[in-house]
């Protein structure tokens, strides 16, 4: 018999930032870089990646547009890590606040893609999808959802939340949160960008390189790497 939905496929995270899941990873995550597609406001997104003590506060929350429920968050990191527990909370907004909104309810994640839109995220095969549990199941603190299977979310540079619905199942309901946590461990290696010629002629100006660190082009390519 399966073990029923409260008490199977998480834990619950109190007081504590560093746990058998890790500790908290925000120190790595490259704020100034993270975004969000169909976010109310811009920033949004960067402002739910709160410190783990600012977890519960309701503001400043994320809100996707009015009477659209999805939501794309891209998370790059300023080193290789790897991600262990994922951690979401969501309150309702301010009662003065008249439009209508709830919880998450399925998350699929992908890792090291910064090329992601809604379409390509709809269609492609996550590495993990979770389904997120209502938030009264836990109002005192936060749900960490520990990542299956672990070997997909070791030693990454980024890591993409899609949100394509939340827990009223209304595609005129807006999708709200107010914290994403992430646990796990870095590796103190830093990121950059190498750049190398493989051909024996011609030269770089010869050749037009795509903008980004995972671009590639025949003949020239720029890579990401991981060095001290």
């Amino acid at each position: 018999m399966d073990a029923p939905p409260e008490c199977s496929g998480h834990s619950h995270d109190h007081e504590h930032q560093g746990d058998d899941l890790g500790l908290s990873l925000r120190p790595q995550i490259d704020l100034p870089t993270v975004t969000c597609l169909n976010e109310e406001a811009l920033n949004m997104g960067q402002a739910v990646l709160k410190l783990h003590e600012e977890r519960l506060s309701a503001e400043p929350f994320l809100r996707s547009q009015e009477d659209d429920p999805e939501l794309l968050l891209y998370i790059p990191f300023t080193e290789a890590v790897t991600v262990t527990s994922l951690a979401i909370r969501s309150v309702p907004p301010p009662q003065n606040d008249d439009v209508p909104v709830a919880p998450p309810r399925t998350i699929k994640l992908f890792t090291n893609r910064d090329d992601l839109d809604f379409e390509t995220a709809r269609e492609l095969e996550p590495q993990a999808q979770l389904e997120a549990l209502p938030p009264q199941h836990f109002v005192e603190g936060t749900i960490d959802y520990p990542l299956r299977p672990a070997g997909r979310f070791q030693n990454i540079s980024s890591l993409t939340l899609f949100f394509p619905d939340n827990q009223e199942r209304d595609d005129d309901v807006s999708t709200i949160i107010t914290y994403v946590g992430l646990k796990g461990k870095g590796s103190r290696q830093k990121r950059m960008a190498v750049e190398a010629v493989y051909e024996s002629q011609g030269m770089p100006k010869d050749h037009k390189v795509p903008e980004g660190e995972f671009g590639m082009h025949q003949g020239l390519s720029r890579e990401s790497e991981f060095g001290d």
